[in-house]
């Protein structure tokens, strides 16, 4: 893009000039290796945007569900001897 930049501002690029720009690619093993970046990263932030809440709601229900457990045990019948 340097090659049309005139002066100080943004360069003017025409559609003759777009066609005839090379733009140097990786070979397609290291685009592959970059995918497999790429794709792991988006897993790992799914799984941090999507499963983490979903495992922090499960388990405040399974606390939930046990905690009333301990709660609702019958009281013992308290027997008085005379």
């Amino acid at each position: 893009l340097n090659r049309f930049t005139k002066g100080a501002g943004q360069p003017l690029l025409t559609a003759g000039q777009l066609k005839t720009m090379l733009i140097p690619l990786p070979p397609l093993a290291e685009q592959q290796r970059i995918v497999a970046i790429l794709d792991k990263f988006e897993a790992l932030t799914t799984s941090l945007t999507e499963g983490l809440p979903r495992e922090i709601e499960l388990r405040q229900q399974q606390y939930e569900y046990y905690r009333e457990l301990l709660l609702s045990f019958p009281k013992p019948e308290v027997v008085e001897h005379d």
